[in-house]
Order: structure tokens, then sequence, then C-alpha cells
């Protein structure tokens, strides 16, 4: 695909005949007590400070105990250790060819059952904490709790390229704007025209990338063309970058046609939580056949002309009935 073959127009300030060229790409005060009364509450004092030291060097003592020669990461099951009793994790292991880094003996797949048991029994906190997430857990309620975190990082939502950056929302549309150089546009309501010579000669194909900002959220709206079973098709949708329960709170539409006909597609934005492929493998957007879209097209048919308008709206509980009833935004 050329490199000058999409125009996008964004219905907030431009006419039908705007258009603009895009690149197309292939993270209280105590009271005064009695002499005696104070002293006791020294002693107190002193006991839990004691006691707290003491806690804190347990818990120092243990946290060495399970740190990994190799890495100097905790350790957690399984953990493996030589015949002379020297430890480390099993992510280490693979790395020194079955050899102790302490003693240099041939490791073999001992397991250190009483190191597990200890790791095991510590609380932990979530390997998140540094991005909000509070929680604490032992080991593996933190595993499963992990893979669930509504605080871990989202991956790059870009589907021109594999690209590997995740991070949170913020830092997810700076990366956007900054590295993809992807449409950034404000306002709910969109009209974009995808424009392609040819189009016969290509079947799978992505176009740019465009992000709204509205009703403080931000959106990610794809175009996309490719195979659906032996028929080339094209596809358009819309992503929310947040999770999913936050996505169900938002409805769009998208509309296509030409030559007096149209078609039109209302859903609920997937979740950047689920690639673009994912979405797109679901069929969960406006899917046009492309002698459909040619036909939208006009002309001869040669040339892809497909204009895509939609918008956005928030879904508000009516307090009365229950039922959602549309915040169109302004």
């Amino acid at each position: 695909m050329e490199l000058d073959s999409i125009e996008c127009v964004p219905s907030l300030d431009l006419t039908d005949e705007d258009e603009i060229h895009h690149h197309h790409h292939l993270h209280h005060f105590p009271s005064v007590s009695k002499p005696h009364t104070t002293t006791t509450t020294n002693n107190n004092n002193s006991n839990s400070n004691s006691n707290t030291v003491a806690s804190a060097m347990h818990t120092t003592s243990v946290h060495e105990l399970l740190e990994c020669p190799v890495c100097t990461n905790s350790m957690y099951p399984p953990i493996h250790q030589c015949h002379n009793g020297h430890t480390l994790c099993s992510t280490c292991k693979t790395r020194v060819q079955n050899r102790c880094p302490t003693c240099r003996q041939e490791l073999g797949d001992i397991r250190c059952l009483a190191l597990e048991k200890v790791a095991e029994s510590l609380e932990l906190p979530c390997k998140y904490m540094s991005l909000g997430c509070p929680e604490i857990f032992p080991y593996y309620s933190k595993l499963k709790h992990e893979t669930l975190c509504n605080f871990r990082p989202y991956s790059c939502p870009y589907a021109g390229s594999e690209c590997a950056i995740v991070g949170d929302i913020p830092f997810l549309v700076a990366h956007l704007r900054d590295d993809h150089k992807v449409d950034m546009h404000s306002g709910c309501t969109f009209n974009h025209r995808y424009v392609k010579s040819n189009p016969r000669e290509v079947e799978n194909a992505t176009w740019m990338l465009t992000v709204f900002h509205c009703f403080g959220q931000y959106f990610c709206l794809h175009f996309e063309a490719f195979q659906l079973g032996m028929a080339p098709v094209y596809m358009a949708f819309l992503r929310f970058m947040g999770d999913e329960t936050e996505a169900r709170n938002y409805s769009y539409s998208l509309e296509v046609g030409g030559n007096g006909r149209k078609l039109i597609w209302e859903g609920t934005p997937r979740s950047i939580r689920d690639s673009h492929r994912k979405v797109r493998d679901s069929h969960d957007g406006l899917i046009i056949q492309r002698n459909m879209a040619l036909f939208f097209s006009g002309g001869d048919r040669k040339e892809l002309k497909l204009r895509v308008t939609g918008r956005i709206w928030k879904e508000q509980q009516n307090p009365e009935g229950g039922a959602c009833i549309p915040n169109l935004c302004s």
C-alpha cells in the first residue's frame, strides 16, 4: 500500500472536501499522666518497639533466605538446591547449565521443599503495587490475583506493528501520540474517509489508528482489510482504553454508505485488554464486504473511497425505571 493512500476527515472542523493525508503502517493530644503511669507507658512502648524490631529482623532474615544468589529476586516454588544445600530459583536453574553457582556441583532435580513451604506461607504485595494496587496475598493467591489485577499495565493498542510497550493509560496515550504519531482528536463524533487505489490487490492491510478523547476517556478507532473465509472484507471497530467494566458504560455507532444505501453498526467498545486481533476475529464491529465497499465508493469501483462516520455516547442509568438512557456528547 502506498504511503499517501489514506485520508481521514475529522467531523469537527472540516467539510467533506477537506482531506488529511496520513501514512499507512503495513507506563487528640494525650492527657497529662501521673509519673507512675508515664513510666508504665514507656515500658509498653519499649516492649512494642522491641517486638516490632524483632518482627522486622525476622522478616528480613526470611527474605534474605529466599533471595536467589543469581538474580537476587525472591524465590518461589519450585525452589531447587544442590547436594550441598545451596538454593536457587527455577528461572536461574536453566541459565546456569545445571551447575550450582555457589559450589559448582551438579544441581540435578532436587527440590528444597522446606524453603518452598516458607515461601508459600509469606503474605506478599501484588507486583503491581507501584501502579496503585494495595492488595496483599499468600503466594499462590497472589499469582492468581495478578493475572486479573485491575492495576496491571495495558499493552499498546497500536495495530500497525507488533509493539511491546506496556503501561498505564496516560503513558500509552503519550506513547501513541509521540512514538506512533497517531491521529488524536477531541470530541465524540467523527467522519473519516479511507482511500486506497487498486483495492483488489490488497487482501490484508491496517490503516493508521485514530484516538478520540471524550467523556474524559480515550477510544481507539481501527480500520483494516482482511479475509473472512474466502471473502475479502473491511472492518471498523472501536476499543476503549480502560477495563472491560468501564467500557460497558459506553456505546458507539458506525455508519457507512453511498448511492442511496447505508450500513449502520451499534455496539459496546471492547477494552484494549482484548487485542485488536481478538476483536477482529470475533467480528465485533462493522464489517463491509469489498464489493459493497466499492459500491459505496462510487465511480468505476477501481478505487476505495469509503467514508465512515460515527459517534460515541455514555449510557446513564435511569433512576426510576433502571433502564439505560444515552448521554450524547454535545
